[in-house]
Order: structure tokens, then C-alpha cells, then sequence
């Protein structure tokens, strides 16, 4: 849950604490160990195309974000305790005519005053923030940058031992020419006179019910300049190109997405930066494919070395050849496996190398080479191969 969207009435009706499952009076620990066990248990990544425990773990994040932090908590109990004894709910009675409540619409204007109360205005506003992540004394919150997408090619052998790269990025920033705020260099600004610098207005959305919005004159910044900046007309958003370095870890699959934390864009008023994640592509190799964590490499031999058996050199990725024994009777297609001779794991461990052979047929024989194939013919002649076939079945 973000406080940047401004106060929200509706909170007031739910339980934070129901939805972590855990009693009101619960310990700061505790409420930490139930929001864990069920983030985990909901994550988008870990439960791909189940909307379910996708909005689970928005309800659970949104109430931790307030039981959570110890002052939210402590406004939060107080707003919920005076919701639970009528004080406001629905219409909020008593604006119009009597009644017990009190009227929304005179908190709301009472805080966009400055009115030095101290009341329910005040306790709304410290509890669910402004719009823009700006206070009443037009403080900024940190804000977390964006997250990066981006696409790198690397070797077959690279994908296998590694490889550090350098990625050229291009990501949104604050506008290089005005740092972010939107007016001409040089200017000064001065306080919106459409929200008077609390950066949000009040507007009604049906009764007597009111909720706090972006003002649409500074867009949320309490501040104004008479003549915007040229770069940017006033946005305040430019973009940022830059290179870094990103290491691609040992054993990367083609088409893997990797998550590189903190290459992405750099975060607004003391954020963190956001995450960059890398689509891996992996260029094929000559001889050698891949199989999970295996290689696997086709291996020629003729048809004298799969009759009689044959020991025989076969490459491996690392350049160093192994022997491989061919026992006699060897059909075509077998395959052979050489362990410790295949990819990294994550873990340190190594797959294998799959080595299946394919029998060769020569497409011409010399003279020697036909009489002795022909020898052959004659001497299994009395062994067709083909007999089964015609043998009906019962």
C-alpha cells in the first residue's frame, strides 16, 4: 500500500489486523511474522496467473504498511475506535442538522487551511499523506525509481562460465534542466493559489461524502512557476541515458530473465533505485547444444566402430577431449553420458555431457572398400533383417 494516493475514507472500514491474521493487541514481531508468512505464501512470482493471491498479497501488503509502522498503527486504532462507535460512517450524520457525528467536509477544509487544530484533519493527513507524496509543510517523500527492461546477446560459452557486460539504459528522470521541478531555471516560484500549498483539493464525490485530490493547477507540487521550464514545458520528467555494468551469472539459460537489483531508475528524493531485469539471449554453438544443466553434442562413427566397438576422442566446452567407449553392437542414436562435462548449476555443481552417436554412411566406396561391404552382404544373407514384417499376426 502507498500513501501517495491520498486519504482514503474506505480504510477506516477495514481490519488490518483480520487480514494478517493476527489480534489487535498483537506485537510489533508478530505482525512482522504473519505479513512474511503470507507474502510468501501470495507473491506474484511465485504463483504466476493466480489473481487470487495476486490481490491477497495487495490486502496484506496495504495493511502492513499501516499496522506496521508504529505511528500509523497508533492513528489508525484511533480512527477505527471512533469508526466502531458511530462517531463516522456512510453519509457521516451530524453535518446537516444535528446528530452526534461531525462533518467530513469541515476536517478536510480545516487541514487544506493550515487550521492549527490539531484534529482529525491533522490525524488523516499524517496517516495516509497528500497526493505526490508531499505533506503540509510540503516535505517529498522517497520514492523508489522505476523498474528498467532491457535484452543482452552473449556467447554460448559465456552463458556457461559467466560474463560480465555493459548495458547502455535509458530510463525516465528528473528533467535535466530544471532538476525536477518544472520551472524555468533561473525563476522563483511561488505557492499554488488553487490549493493554497497543500498540493490537493476537495471534491465531493456524491453526499456528503469528500475525498482529497491531485490539484490539477501544480499537479500535486504545492508550488507554481509563471513560466515553465523549456525542456521539459513544465513536467518535470526528462530522460536518462547512462551505461552500467551487469554481471550475467554462471549457467544462464537462453531467454532467462534475470533480476539485477538497484540498476534501475535512480529513486526521487532519497529513494532507492529500481530493479533492472535482463532478458538473456544465447547465441547457438557450433557443436555443442544444451539440455536443462547437460550438454549435448552429436558424435559421428562409422559403421565398423558400432559393429566391432571402438574407443574414441570426443571434444568437451572446455577444449580438454575425453575418451569414449563404443561397445561392439552399438546402435544408431545411443547416447552416452560423460559426467561433470555439462553446465553450471546455481549451486556450484556441474551437469553432464550427452554424446549420442550417429552411424556414418559413406556416400561413394572405392573398389576395396565395396568388395569388402559386398563380403558382407553374402556372408548374412541367410539373416534378413526384414523377415519380421511379414510374419502375420494372431
Amino acid at each position: 500500500m502507498s500513501a501517495d494516493n491520498g486519504f482514503r475514507a474506505d480504510w477506516a472500514q477495514k481490519d488490518f489486523y483480520a487480514e494478517l491474521g493476527v489480534k489487535k493487541d498483537a506485537t510489533a514481531d508478530e505482525i512482522k511474522k504473519a505479513y512474511r508468512k503470507l507474502a510468501r505464501a501470495h507473491h506474484p512470482d511465485s504463483n504466476p496467473g493466480d489473481t487470487g493471491k495476486h490481490d491477497k498479497f495487495k490486502r496484506v501488503a496495504e495493511a502492513y504498511d499501516v499496522v506496521g509502522d508504529p505511528e500509523k498503527r497508533k492513528k489508525y486504532d484511533e480512527m477505527r475506535s471512533l469508526y466502531g462507535s458511530g462517531g463516522f460512517r456512510g453519509g457521516f450524520p451530524g453535518g446537516q442538522g444535528g446528530g452526534g457525528g461531525f462533518d467530513l467536509n469541515d476536517l478536510l477544509r480545516d487541514r487544506a487551511a493550515g487550521g492549527a487544530g490539531g484534529g482529525f484533519g491533522d490525524m488523516f493527513g499524517d496517516l495516509f499523506g497528500g497526493f505526490g507524496g508531499r505533506s503540509r509543510a510540503g516535505r517529498s517523500r522517497p520514492q523508489k525509481g522505476a523498474d528498467v527492461e532491457s535484452s543482452a546477446t552473449i556467447k554460448f560459452t559465456d552463458a556457461l562460465e559467466g560474463v560480465t557486460i555493459s548495458l547502455r539504459l535509458t530510463s525516465d528522470a528528473a528533467c535535466p534542466g530544471c532538476s525536477g521541478t518544472g520551472g524555468k531555471p533561473g525563476t522563483k516560484p511561488h505557492i499554488c493559489a488553487e490549493c493554497e500549498g497543500n498540493g490537493f483539493v476537495v471534491a465531493s464525490v456524491g453526499g456528503a461524502f469528500t475525498m482529497n485530490e491531485p490539484c490539477p493547477a501544480c499537479g500535486g507540487r504545492q508550488l507554481v512557476y509563471d513560466e515553465p521550464c523549456p525542456t521539459c514545458q513544465g513536467s518535470g520528467r526528462g530522460t536518462s541515458a547512462r551505461t552500467i555494468s551487469a554481471r550475467i551469472p554462471a549457467g544462464v539459460k537462453d531467454g532467462q530473465r534475470i533480476r539485477l537489483r538497484g540498476k534501475g531508475a535512480p529513486g526521487e528524493h532519497g529513494g532507492p533505485a529500481g530493479d533492472l531485469f535482463v532478458t538473456v539471449k544465447v547465441t547457438p554453438h557450433r557443436i555443442f547444444g544444451r539440455k536443462g544443466d547437460n550438454l549435448t553434442i552429436e558424435v559421428p562413427i562409422s559403421f565398423d566402430e558400432a559393429a566391432l566397438g571402438a574407443e574414441i576422442k570426443i571434444p568437451t566446452i572446455d577444449g580438454a577431449p575425453v575418451t569414449l567407449r563404443v561397445p561392439a553392437g552399438t546402435p544408431n542414436g545411443r547416447t552416452f553420458r560423460v559426467r561433470g562435462k555439462g553446465a553450471r548449476r546455481a549451486d556450484g555443481t556441474v551437469g553432464d555431457l550427452l554424446a549420442t552417436v550417429t552411424v556414418h554412411v559413406p556416400a561413394v566406396l572405392d573398389a576395396a572398400a565395396r568388395q569388402a561391404v559386398e563380403a558382407y552382404r553374402e556372408a548374412t544373407a541367410d539373416k534378413p533383417l526384414r523377415a519380421g514384417l511379414f510374419e502375420r499376426t494372431p
